[in-house]
């Protein structure tokens, strides 16, 4: 089910695609579905793109997953389980405080088990710089 907030996440997500390759690379299969004012839910189904030389998630896709809606001031991951390649994982955000020009959100990043929420595999804090369109 659609919402402003799910079609507007969801249209800045198709307008960034093509400008960085490496998000290119590493997040062009994430598929937004849900956003409400303040929080987005996300799926990636992990390729080998996606995972070190053992086969499971790499803690550069992680940080990427943080780190791609803004410039980074500080970025913080803590990785606490894993993901296999093949295996979907599901990443929630959530904008703690939003400012003139400074962002604080927090993600968490689960792995899904028969489409539910399973082990947690990492939460990650980032602060972002954020521009402001000036108002004519």
């Amino acid at each position: 089910m659609s919402s402003p907030e799910l079609d507007h996440v969801r249209g800045v997500w198709q307008r960034m695609q093509g400008n960085s390759p490496i998000y290119d690379f590493l997040l062009s299969d994430v598929e937004i579905i849900s956003a409400r004012k303040g929080a987005v839910t996300a799926r990636l189904a992990l390729a080998k793109n996606h995972v070190n030389s053992r086969g499971t998630i790499h803690g550069a896709v992680s940080a990427a997953l943080a780190d791609w809606s803004g410039a980074s001031i500080d970025i913080h991951v803590t990785y606490i389980g894993t993901a296999n390649v093949g295996e979907t994982i599901e990443i929630e955000a959530i904008a703690n405080k939003v400012g003139r020009s400074i962002a604080f959100t927090t993600l968490r990043i689960y792995k899904l088990v028969e489409g539910q929420q399973g082990p947690m595999i990492a939460t990650a804090s980032h602060t972002k710089y954020i521009s402001q369109q000036k108002k004519e």
